[in-house]
Parts: structure tokens; C-alpha cells; sequence
């Protein structure tokens, strides 16, 4: 029978940023209704995140919340109203403290954000019987691990070499220990560099598009040859919307990942072709916390969800291109 999403009540939290925004269209183009919760922090600019959420705004079947995670009395409130409506649908948890490197400085908030967070969502779904829980993962949950690639969702991550990671590695550990003791339903997504239209600008395709187009100097950490599986936005919401209607196990992790690796080089290259310009490189020295590679052993994933993901670097990177064109010149009409 074909799962749907129909009259259903999902809470997407993070859902003003690049994934949620685009999951939250994709659920009321299927007909769910969706409540947003989002705080709109300074990471990156909230312009951005005020425009992905522009074109549903006036949608009678969505509702947004500026709300932080962290606490706890705000977001109960938001279960009062709507906890019953929940059941029927669930909790697609997105909202994090996002960043390898930026955990570094600030290690205290990555945690409490990222692991209170997940903790006061999880308490409130135990609250008001919502049985459904997607927690957006992370690769980084994997470390340094290049002997063994692509991983695979049986590995061990009792390794992070980063505070983002290890708050990630800890969300899932929290939401397992709920599953089992409150019969949650949870189905901890690990995502692989995600990219496309929306993208934050602190990710590497962003932020090296914004500085090559500007002509100033894009800082390559080591010496290009880090590898990473880039998955383009279309893939990633296919796997998550198959999440949602996953029910076949109490708890379940999925890499959803392009199962393909571009190496920091060619990624560039391919910046440059379709800019048309050509990059200035500042070498910088390998920072703590990054990883040398990623790549996703997706067969878990195909069988149980039938992720399958359709877009190449080659293919989705002049998709995300031709919007930041479109973003440039439409930020360049915004009133200052």
C-alpha cells in the first residue's frame, strides 16, 4: 500500500533552513500540513531563510514558529496546540548547530543545541504520544576512517574527531535509548554533503561559487585531494520523504549519501567551468576535525527505503549555479 502523506501533521524543526525548506514544500506539495519551528539565528544570514519560506507562507496548511529547541517551555507550547494533530504524522528533526569547523570554538553551544535539543523533541513526543521521529544525522559521525570506505551503517562511530560529530553520534544514541523504552519510531538519517538551490553559504560549493564569481581567493585546506560524496537537494528530500513513511522497524539508521566521491580539485574545476572564471587558491594547512574523505555504502537504503538518488555532480552542480545566479541578482533588488 502506497504511504500518504495527506491529511497528515508533520513538525519539521530547522524547516526555514536549506533541507527543511525544501522538505516542507515537498510535504504540502503532497498534500500534509507542516509546522515549522525555527529560531532564525545569525549562523548564516536569516534573509535567506525568511525568502525559502516566502512561497508558502500564505499556505493554510503551514504554520511557523520562531522558536529555539533549547527550550523546553516555548516548544511545549507548540505541542499543546498541535501535539494531537502529531499523531497522525511526526517529527522530522533538522534544526542543529551545523559546522565541523565552528564546533570547534563553540563546543558548549553545539551541545546544548544539538543534543538538549533533540532531548527536549524526544521528551515531547514521549509527552503527547507522537510515535513518528526523522533525526537528520550526519556523516561527520564516521571520523577519519579512510581504510574503510564507503561506510556503511554498522561501522563504528565511537570515534568522532569533532564536537559536531560527537553531538550527532550522541542524538542517535539518545533517540535508540527512546525507542526502546517509549516505542518511538526513529529513523536517523545520515546525509553526505548535501547541496543545491538554497545551499547555506558557508558550505564549499556556495562559498566557493560567491568567491570565485567575486574574483577573490577561495582557502583550500591541504592540497585538494580530500574526497567527499556531494548529494544534490532532489536526492536527499526522496530519502527523506521515504523515512517518513518508513514503519517496518522501531529504529533504523540510513546513509543517504550519492554513493560517488569528487575530489576537492575536480570539485573546483568544475566551479570554474561552469562560472566561467577561474579561481585564485589560497593553500591553507588541513584543519582539525576534517575528514579526508566521505562516501556512502547506500545499499541499506536502496533495499529498505528505495532511496535512489538520480543526480551527478556533473549534472546538479549547474542546477545549484544557475540559482545563485538568480539569488545574486535578486539580493542585488532587495532594499538595503
Amino acid at each position: 500500500m502506497t504511504y500518504q502523506y495527506a491529511g497528515k501533521t508533520y513538525l519539521v524543526t530547522g524547516g526555514a533552513g536549506f533541507i527543511g525548506s525544501h522538505l516542507a514544500r515537498t510535504l504540502l506539495e503532497h498534500g500534509a500540513d507542516v509546522i515549522v519551528v525555527d529560531e532564525f539565528n545569525d549562523f548564516y544570514d536569516p534573509a535567506i531563510k525568511e525568502a525559502n519560506l516566502a512561497p508558502f507562507a500564505h499556505n493554510p496548511h503551514f504554520r511557523l514558529y520562531r522558536q529555539d529547541i533549547r527550550e523546553f517551555i516555548g516548544l511545549r507550547d507548540i505541542f499543546e496546540h498541535h501535539g494531537r494533530a502529531l499523531k497522525t504524522g511526526g517529527i522530522i528533526h533538522l534544526a542543529a548547530r551545523a559546522g565541523v569547523r565552528p564546533s570547534l570554538k563553540e563546543p558548549r553551544l553545539y551541545l546544548d543545541t544539538n543534543v538538549t535539543g533533540t532531548l527536549n523533541l524526544a521528551e515531547l513526543a514521549r509527552e503527547f504520544e507522537v510515535k513518528k521521529f526523522v533525526f537528520a544525522s550526519s556523516s561527520s559521525v564516521y571520523g577519519d576512517s579512510p581504510g574503510r570506505v564507503p561506510f556503511a551503517e554498522d561501522q563504528d562511530i565511537s570515534k568522532p574527531i569533532s564536537p559536531y560529530a560527537s553531538t550527532k553520534a550522541m542524538g542517535e544514541s539518545l533517540l535508540y535509548t527512546y525507542s526502546h523504552l517509549y516505542n518511538l519510531q526513529v529513523v536517523a538519517l545520515r546525509f553526505f554533503t548535501v547541496y543545491g538551490a538554497g545551499q547555506r553559504p558557508d558550505l564549499a560549493i556556495h562559498k566557493f561559487t560567491k568567491l570565485i564569481d567575486q574574483g577573490l581567493p577561495i582557502p583550500v585546506f591541504g592540497d585538494g585531494s580530500t574526497r567527499r560524496d556531494y548529494t544534490y537537494i532532489d536526492d536527499i528530500i526522496q530519502g527523506v520523504m521515504a523515512a517518513i513513511a518508513y514503519e517496518q522497524t522501531p529504529y533504523e539508521i540510513f546513509n543517504l549519501g550519492e554513493s560517488q566521491t569528487t575530489e576537492l580539485s575536480t570539485l573546483i574545476h568544475l566551479i570554474e567551468e561552469n562560472l566561467g572564471k577561474r579561481a585564485k587558491i589560497d593553500r591553507q594547512p588541513m584543519q582539525p576535525g576534517d575528514v579526508s574523505v566521505t562516501y556512502a555504502d547506500i545499499s541499506k537504503a536502496r533495499k529498505l527505503l528505495g532511496y535512489n538518488p538520480q543526480t551527478k555532480i556533473r549534472d546538479g552542480l549547474p542546477k545549484f549555479v544557475e540559482w545563485y545566479r538568480n539569488w545574486k541578482q535578486m539580493r542585488t533588488m532587495m532594499p538595503v
